[in-house]
This record gives structure tokens, sequence and C-alpha cells, in this order.
């Protein structure tokens, strides 16, 4: 599968899981939103790839228009990961924050952690001295408390780095951390290009 197909996959299981979360996170009972699959098939981003539209350090901005739907998202890979035990295979882990206008998204924070998680395992991302849960689905995370995640967005834009820990379904511990230079342009370039 060549990069940009990986991406477009990559980014289509976000979003898919990430209506999932949301729709959880604002109070839908249990299991009603979530997807049978969390790496649903390129085909299922409506056939749109995202577009690169700048680069801001180690964060790009995209643009895509799934299933018709205007989507923008800051998309970064760690700078660094470790696993315990040591030496663990994994897929690449990304961080994205999206801006969904037709669903009144606006910065939601997941992570693709790379691995399934473990059913029912708590995760974290630390930034700036805080840490906040998150809710664990498949192989990504997102904000357990939406009332947070602004909060939380905003010390993103101001810190240098994010830690994110999770525990795979086969009791490995993972710490990854992404860089934070360049997400508040990235954010910023986001928003230009998502207005509602």
């Amino acid at each position: 599968m060549s990069v940009r197909g990986m991406l477009t996959a990559l980014i289509s299981a976000a979003l898919f899981c990430a209506s999932a979360s949301h729709a959880l996170a604002q109070g839908a009972p249990k299991g009603a939103a979530k997807p049978a699959s969390a790496k649903p098939e390129p085909a299922a981003a409506g056939g749109s790839e995202p577009t690169l539209i700048g680069q801001f350090g180690t964060w790009g901005a995209y643009t895509a228009t799934p299933n018709g739907k205007k989507v923008c998202f800051a998309l970064a890979k760690p700078s660094s990961s470790k696993t315990n035990p040591p030496n663990r295979p994994r897929d690449p882990a990304y961080a994205f924050v999206s801006t969904r206008p037709a669903e009144k998204v606006t910065n939601e924070v997941s992570i693709m952690i790379g691995y399934a998680l473990k059913p029912g395992s708590e995760s974290t991302l630390e930034v700036a001295g805080a840490s906040y849960a998150m809710y664990t689905q498949g192989d990504g995370l997102w904000i357990k408390n939406a009332a947070e995640e602004e909060r939380m967005v905003d010390a993103m834009r101001k810190a240098a780095d994010v830690t994110v820990k999770g525990v795979s379904a086969k009791g490995t511990e993972t710490i990854d951390v992404f860089s934070l230079k360049g997400l508040s342009q990235a954010l910023d370039r986001v928003a230009q290009d998502c207005r509602r």
C-alpha cells in the first residue's frame, strides 16, 4: 500500500472511530456507536485522499472530503516511542487534531497508537503537568471527558511535547512522546481552511 493510501486508511479509521467515541463521550448508550472494526479499508474514506495544505514543524495540516463532508486535521508522528518489555513490534503511531464542521466538532484530539489496546484499559495523555484520561477503542484513544478537550488543546498549543501512555491487548506498556513544535500554526491553518 502506498504511503498516501496508508494515510487515507489511517485517517478513515481515526475519523470513523472518532464519530463513535464522540457519541459515547456525549452520553450515548455504551455499545451503541461502536464500529465493528477500527481499521476500515481505504474505500471507507469515500474515495477522498487527504491533501497536505501546510507543514509546520513536526505537524502537517491536511484536508479531506470523506463521503462529501469536509474534514481538516493536524497530524504528527511521535518523536520517541518506548515499549515495556522493550522492542515490541507495533504499527506506526499518529496523533490527530481533527475539525469536522458538518458534525460541529472542532479540535478533537485522537491518537492511533499502532496496536490493539487492552479492552477496558485506560490510557493517559500528559501535557504541561496535567494528565488527561483517554477512552480506548481498538487502536485509538480519545479524551474521556469531552468537557476537558478545549483546555487540553490550549495546553498543547503552548507546551513543548505531549506524552501518551497505553497498554496493549498483550500487556505491553507504551510511552510515546509527540513534539508539539508547529502544532499551533497547523491548528491555525486547519481553522482557516475548515471554516464553518
